[in-house]
């Protein structure tokens, strides 16, 4: 029987989403080694995050050394995620877990059986473990030695890495993503928590305004090396298994213009171009986009490429394309100081917001949906999307979380509308399945999960689980396909 077309495919791949710096906690036992968030003091959303050379937990609170503790608890919340209906759950790996400097000639044992363990109980509730392999981090030793990505010495260093787990898991995944949100390295937020570069001034910025000529090729250069280590690593999983699919992932970035005004219209074409396809085009079409070149001349970048790299890139084409999507912005020609209020562009005035001024626009999901499959044909699944709000636990144990059930329920419909549209998506994992640590402020209290944790911004608290109201109405979601929404 045909499918209408507003329905989701009978296969689609439901789930939830975490990250490994962000849930597990236990940043120092069984043989793990210091990864970059472990250096990164918590903020709000006024006061950034900072990163200390050395870990001074007599002065500073470091968020990723607890996590919502999922490294203890990691069985609890595989059940209860099997109890919501989750058919994926998206999750990663800690590349310092593995190799604890990065640079070390064999992998920690420990650390390889924790995964394991974690994947098999995943596969024992029938839930497919889709798997990042790093999710803004990396081993402190490969910033503090090496420079990050900047320095090409990383791509052997992260393809040992990926060989590893790709052959250590091999039965046990199927689906994995190279890097998180990989086109943030375009930005100055990139130096930090994709490249690897250690900003001089000691906490996370999202404004180039400052950045001097140099720090913007370093940028640009690691970028380039992680792009070239994604290419080798996709090659490298399809010899090592020809069932794997590998994607990319992409934070989703909508720029629609401020006005109709050509030098506006202009403008949101070139913030489309620089922060969404500039790497998605070489993900996807195995080379950089024809205005690259341009790119780099306007902004004095003078890139390291050897011709193996443009080899690399058509042979290490992904299979499918993931990506973020929380909200959307505006471009306005000649003002493009990123503001506070949204980081990434102009705050579009039509537009309600979040507790955290992040714009709330189900109706640019189905439009982002069609431009990408638009422009690459490939299946798409959505690994992140959610809201972060001031959950509270009432007396009687309940969380009343409506808001955040609204913002899914409209996300989803767009969903189905671009699937109505003939999109070939395959799957959505909200972001995310449990309370975890805020990556842009540190915080907890920002909460985005369908379970509650019982934890504060500095580490107090039971750790104790409870059920969400919009944890009962995703397994509903999910139990009718997404037929049933209210």
């Amino acid at each position: 029987m045909k499918k209408k077309l507003n329905e989701f495919p009978p296969n689609f791949l439901w789930g939830g989403a975490t990250a490994a710096t962000q849930c597990e906690g236990a940043w120092n036992v069984a043989g793990k080694g210091d990864s970059i968030l472990d250096h990164c003091t918590n903020g709000d959303k006024n006061h950034p995050r900072l990163i200390t050379n050395e870990i001074d937990t007599s002065r500073y609170f470091y968020p990723s050394h607890y996590g919502c503790k999922q490294y203890e608890y990691y069985e609890e919340d595989i059940k209860l995620f099997a109890e919501a209906g989750f058919k994926i759950y998206r999750l990663s790996i800690n590349w310092s877990r593995i190799y604890p400097n990065g640079d070390d000639d064999l992998p920690n044992f420990e650390g390889l059986e924790y995964y394991r363990k974690v994947f098999e109980k995943c596969l024992s509730f029938g839930i497919e473990p889709v798997v990042t392999m790093t999710h803004y981090d990396m081993p402190w030793n490969l910033a503090l030695k090496y420079g990050g990505w900047k320095n090409r010495k990383l791509i052997d260093l992260f393809v040992k890495y990926a060989k590893t787990i790709i052959t250590e898991y091999k039965g046990l995944v199927k689906r994995w993503l190279t890097f998180n949100e990989i086109n943030f390295g375009t930005v100055s937020y990139g130096e930090y928590v994709t490249s690897g570069i250690i900003p001089k001034k000691g906490c996370i910025i999202m404004d180039d305004s400052e950045a001097t000529l140099d720090e913007v090729n370093d940028r640009f250069q690691a970028l380039h090396h992680e792009l070239v280590a994604s290419a080798k690593v996709v090659k490298l999983a399809h010899s090592i298994d020809p069932s794997i699919s590998v994607g990319c992932m992409v934070c989703g970035f909508a720029y629609y213009p401020i006005s109709c005004k050509p030098e506006d219209i202009a403008q949101a074409q070139r913030d489309m171009e620089i922060w969404n396809y500039y790497c998605m085009d070489v993900m996807c079409k195995g080379k950089y986009p024809y205005w690259a070149e341009r790119y780099w001349d306007d902004h004095h970048i003078k890139l390291t490429i050897v011709d193996e790299d443009f080899k690399d890139f058509k042979e290490g084409i992904v299979d499918f394309v993931s990506f973020s999507y929380y909200r959307t912005d505006c471009s306005q020609a000649n003002q493009q100081k990123l503001t506070e209020k949204t980081n990434f562009g102009l705050k579009n005035p039509l537009l309600d917001a979040t507790q955290w001024g992040w714009t709330i626009d189900p109706d640019g999901l189905r439009w982002l949906l069609n431009e990408f499959y638009n422009r690459y044909e490939k299946p798409l699944i959505i690994v992140e999307n959610g809201i972060g709000a001031y959950d509270q636990k009432e007396e009687d144990e309940a969380i009343h979380d409506f808001e955040r059930i609204e913002y899914l329920k409209k996300h989803i419909k767009a969903m189905k509308e671009a699937i109505r549209d003939g999109v070939d998506l395959i799957g959505y994992t909200c972001w995310s399945a449990i309370d975890i640590v805020s990556a842009s402020t540190g915080e907890f209290k920002k909460r985005y999960g369908l379970i509650y944790v019982d934890a504060d911004d500095y580490g107090h608290g039971s750790y104790k689980r409870y059920k969400k109201d919009s944890f009962f109405w995703y397994k509903k979601v999910i139990e009718s396909n997404g037929e049933i929404l209210d």
